[in-house]
């Protein structure tokens, strides 16, 4: 969970104009501290895992999973000549796309990778084709894995912003970009361990892959790959080959004599097709389908879209027309969340627990459910994560900004009147909180933090003792979590089927229809805000900034604010945005 108190740094942007301008140029400075890869140089694809309309932007991943499905058993395709360009996603989904390129190799048709750009993710995925190609001028850059964190504490400092912060969890470090000047010391053992679990999976894959020793990889990394002339001689990739040349090369291959354009069908046009048109549809027995992706907040803003994040009070109907209805045999919860408002969270979790006593219900992970995306889960009797999910997070911090500097600096007064002696703990920036406030602030959060670590322990039957040694806001890998109780599987939603199927006594050689409760549908803003992103460049970040602002209010139970994982891949306008977005999230 996240506890925090109203904005004061927000309410001082709507009171003092100035106060803004000093705000934004100091957000506009600290972004020359964020490292940039590719950023604003190439596109990167935006990976979702929920369903996708027409008027989306971005992909979907069980679209592309669908895809790989259907085509492994379409006569009329020949093979797939797979684009991989810069990803924006998680490990999770990229190792549940990998596995879908490896099983549908298995049917005998070609999968040929093509790789303009890429790095160590892109490389994940494009080693599982039975053939890569790259142009002579591709950018690729294979040096290894970081993951960095910026600090802004002195800064605000210089400015005359005081942050308060309490930190309920040894590991929770969600406040520590604005509270302290560096990691601490179980941040670091924590994030030092997330990734040796990335890298060791990215070596071990890759050794695999290449027939070698993970020595061997790992010295090739080491020696800094940049030349794509190396990648061929190493036979990292097949050859070097621009995209016409690889299209005319498939032309001979399928055997296309004419002098036309490859015949290709694109991802958009295909997710169409209907598996049941491939006799590939699902029999008698229906398995409900929730898909929970993004924020959680409790009721739906007027800024909101169909697609925006998690509402809770929507989610709920859903779950509750699953429940109340004969006809499901098991529910797949699939969750792909950092969490958000924890009163959301906690009245999910009772209507998942209610579900469960009705019928079989699996919990799913994609690339994170930790904090409320964890809380959610926690409440499905079984759980199933991708080895590299990011999950847990089981832990508090609460915070709020002292503006006495700032405002004396630009002459600004604030005063109060209150009536209640605690009246003015979320009002009152413009001084420090007196010791019985920041007592008081302490034991709130020690409250919302041991709701929470008791409902997970009750959930995963542990003892509250047990539950803690896992908890404390730790992020834990899913195959870390796996070995401490708080998964109980590992594998990709084939899994989660394959175990909801053997809960609902559904023989696994019996096919199954699955139900999309969550499905998308295009919606007026939906439509008018995909047109004014493209027409008008308008980043979805901007969208969710504005959304966030007027939603966040409460405690949140949201996962540790790792800043730096998407600020490296996107570009810098874009950074500056997800920078106030991050900053509002904490104390929103």
């Amino acid at each position: 969970p996240f506890t925090h108190t109203h904005m004061p740094l927000y309410l001082v942007i709507l009171e003092s104009r100035y106060v803004w301008t000093l705000f934004e140029h100091l957000l506009v400075l600290i972004l020359y501290s964020v490292r940039l890869d590719f950023d604003g140089v190439f596109p990167w694809l935006q990976i979702s895992d929920q369903l996708k309309t027409r008027f989306s932007s971005g992909l979907s991943l069980p679209q592309i999973c669908e895809n790989f499905e259907k085509a492994a058993y379409d006569p009329r395709i020949s093979g797939i000549y797979l684009h991989i360009e810069p990803l924006s996603c998680g490990w999770g989904k990229a190792e549940e796309i990998r596995r879908h390129i490896v099983d549908f190799k298995k049917s005998g048709k070609f999968v040929v990778g093509y790789m303009p750009v890429g790095g160590e993710k892109e490389y994940y995925l494009a080693s599982a084709c039975a053939e890569l190609y790259a142009p002579p001028s591709a950018y690729v850059a294979l040096y290894g894995l970081t993951i960095q964190q910026t600090f802004l504490r002195g800064v605000l400092e210089k400015v005359g912003v005081q942050p308060e912060i309490q930190r309920i969890g040894r590991y929770k470090s969600a406040g520590d970009q604005l509270g302290r000047k560096s990691m601490s010391n179980e941040v670091k053992e924590m994030l030092g361990a997330l990734l040796d679990n990335i890298y060791g999976n990215w070596l071990d894959t890759v050794s695999s892959t290449h027939g070698k020793k993970k020595e061997e990889i790992e010295e090739f990394v080491n020696s800094g790959v940049y030349q794509v002339e190396r990648l061929k001689k190493e036979g990292w990739i097949t050859d070097l080959l621009y995209d016409d040349q690889v299209m005319t090369m498939l032309k001979e291959r399928v055997g296309q004599n004419d002098k036309k354009s490859l015949r290709m069908v694109d991802y958009s046009k295909y997710s169409r097709v209907r598996k049941s048109t491939l006799g590939i549809g699902g029999g008698g027995d229906l398995i409900a389908v929730i898909r929970a992706s993004g924020s959680i907040t409790r009721t739906r803003s007027g800024l909101s879209v169909s697609s925006s994040g998690i509402i809770a009070e929507q989610l709920i109907k859903k779950i509750r027309t699953v429940r109340e209805s004969e006809k499901y045999k098991a529910v797949i919860l699939r969750i792909d969340s950092p969490g958000g408002d924890a009163l959301a969270s906690d009245l999910m979790w009772r209507e998942i627990r209610l579900l469960a006593e009705s019928k079989p219900v699996v919990a799913s992970m994609s690339d994170v459910a930790a904090s409320g995306g964890y809380y959610m889960a926690m409440a499905a009797p079984v759980i199933v994560a991708e080895k590299l999910t990011l999950t847990g997070s089981i832990g508090v911090i609460t915070g709020k900004f002292i503006l006495q500097k700032l405002y004396e600096r630009i002459d600004f007064n604030k005063e109060i009147l209150s009536r209640g002696r605690y009246a003015e703990l979320n009002a009152a920036d413009q001084r420090p909180l007196r010791p019985d406030e920041a007592e008081l602030f302490e034991k709130s959060a020690q409250n919302a933090y041991a709701s929470f670590r008791d409902k997970a322990a009750m959930s995963r039957s542990m003892s509250i003792d047990q539950m803690e040694t896992v908890a404390q806001g730790r992020v834990w890998s899913g195959q870390d979590a796996a070995s401490r109780g708080l998964v109980d599987s590992l594998g990709g939603f084939s899994q989660a089927l394959a175990i909801a199927k053997q809960r609902a006594k559904i023989p696994q050689d019996k096919k199954v229809r699955l139900v999309e409760i969550s499905k998308a549908s295009p919606t007026l803003p939906e439509i008018l805000s995909g047109i004014g992103g493209s027409v008008l460049g308008v980043d979805r970040v901007v969208k969710g900034v504005l959304q966030d602002v007027t939603s966040l209010n409460g405690v949140q139970a949201r996962m540790d604010g790792i800043l730096f994982e998407r600020l490296e891949n996107m570009p810098g306008e874009n950074q500056l945005f997800l920078l106030v977005k991050e900053i509002t999230n904490y104390f929103g």
